[in-house]
């Protein structure tokens, strides 16, 4: 085991620096001059060249690469904004407890959904639940997650009056300046993304459990173990969804990371400061530093995700280990 997470760790590290290298040619030598950027509208020479020394863009791409990636791992520093001259470490640290509040609500919300939809699904193929199922499967991945977020917002946010229509309220210790604050006004406003955000996870997680538990009731040793009289309850507990549902563990961790850095539309519809609608507002601005912030601490995430998901399938499952 030991030696297979030193694998996985290594496969990680290598990841990460192919990753930063290819953001930060796209970042820093693709686009316009940064430090004219970094200097804003109002641009002087001399403010170009001092910018130029600062960053280091007068010295080789190589060497660049190298101040980067010591400012990364040895100083831990994204940079300051080109905007607002704001910490972008600071900025993203603040951002972060809000989208992960979106995708681990999310992601607790949609397996809710697509666990005993899928297995009962499963159990009763051609069945009402089954074609009600796929159904709700072809709407959730037709529907862009855009258009769910306005109709949830007019009907249940506007029309009736349920629950907020966009807002973010900190879990623990909020701000003197906001209004609201403390786990039933978090969760309150936090409603209605999270049922806009996990429609389309459920929807294919629906079909893939469905999927997994069929063809797992065919195989051999759970006909010995109907054949032995086993109880069809500890067959399907014991037999089939032990081993159905580990390709789950895999896709979850996986689709979670990926969540992390992908949950723009929804924070933009509902107005939370989460990481994509820092990164919206990045772009709009062409703020290359926080751009690549969000971009790096993304990957990080979806790396540290996929190396729990190993070790915990690993763990599950040992035969794993000797791939």
């Amino acid at each position: 085991m030991l030696t297979y997470i030193i694998r996985r760790l290594l496969w990680a590290v290598v990841l990460f620096i192919a990753v930063t290298m290819v953001t930060y040619m796209i970042f820093y030598v693709i686009p316009a001059n940064p430090a004219r950027l970094a200097c804003g509208q109002r641009a002087t020479e001399s403010c170009i060249t001092n910018a130029e020394h600062r960053l280091g863009l007068n010295r080789p791409v190589p060497v660049q690469y190298a101040m980067f990636m010591k400012r990364l791992v040895i100083d831990r520093s994204l940079g300051r904004s080109f905007t607002n001259r704001q910490d972008v470490n600071e900025s993203i640290l603040d951002a972060a407890p809000v989208t992960a509040s979106l995708v681990f609500g999310g992601a607790i919300l949609w397996m809710l959904m697509a666990l005993p939809v899928g297995i009962l699904s499963a159990l009763r193929p051609r069945s009402l639940l089954d074609r009600a199922s796929t159904a709700f499967v072809l709407l959730g991945i037709s529907l862009p997650v855009v258009l769910i977020g306005l109709v949830l917002q007019y009907t249940i946010g506007y029309r009736l009056g349920w629950f907020p229509n966009a807002g973010y309220c900190d879990f623990i210790n909020p701000t003197e300046s906001s209004t609201c604050g403390g786990p039933v006004e978090w969760a309150y406003h936090l409603v209605l993304p999270w049922i806009t955000f996990p429609l389309l996870f459920s929807a294919i997680y629906v079909r893939m459990i469905r999927a997994n538990v069929m063809d797992t009731l065919g195989e051999d040793y759970v006909r010995t173990a109907r054949a032995k009289g086993a109880p069809e309850q500890q067959v399907i507990r014991s037999h089939v969804l032990r081993n159905a549902l580990l390709p789950i563990v895999t896709m979850l961790g996986m689709d979670i990371g990926i969540a992390l850095g992908g949950a723009i539309f929804t924070e933009t519809i509902f107005g939370l400061p989460g990481l994509g609608r820092l990164a919206v507002q990045a772009l709009g601005s062409f703020d290359l530093p926080m751009i690549q912030g969000v971009v790096v601490f993304s990957t990080l995430c979806i790396i540290v995700f996929s190396i729990v998901v190993d070790i915990a399938y690993a763990w599950i499952d040992p035969r794993i280990r000797l791939q």
